[in-house]
């Protein structure tokens, strides 16, 4: 599919590729949680906070469940006490990683040195 194919038909974003798109990794955090997830490999929730920095426990918290819905994500839960949990990416979120990887390229060739 190309854009080219929705060129003068589109009513409403929501129903392109891209606004499904938009939907799943939209937003402030996602792409960044995407991204130290693919880095990382599986990562516990403190050490997803302390590598973003700036994002609070309740937004993380929100993002991760969306993305976990949307299954990009994968939760497991470890019975011990205290309790543990790791989050790392499904199969369907790195089919997304070439085009994080497209991303960082087309950053690396325009950003300001």
């Amino acid at each position: 599919m190309s854009m080219e194919e929705y060129k003068g038909k589109v009513k409403n974003i929501k129903d392109t590729p891209f606004g499904y798109t938009l939907s799943v990794i939209g937003g402030k955090w996602k792409m960044v949680i995407i991204y130290l997830l693919a880095e990382n490999q599986s990562v516990r929730f403190n050490d997803l906070k302390r590598q973003i920095g700036a994002i609070t426990y309740k937004t993380l918290s929100s993002q991760l469940k969306e993305l976990e819905a949307d299954g990009m994500v994968k939760r497991k839960e470890y019975p011990q006490i205290p309790p543990k949990v790791e989050y790392s990416l499904t199969d369907k979120a790195e089919t997304l990683l070439p085009v994080l990887e497209e991303l960082c390229e087309w950053g690396a060739k325009n950003q300001k040195a």
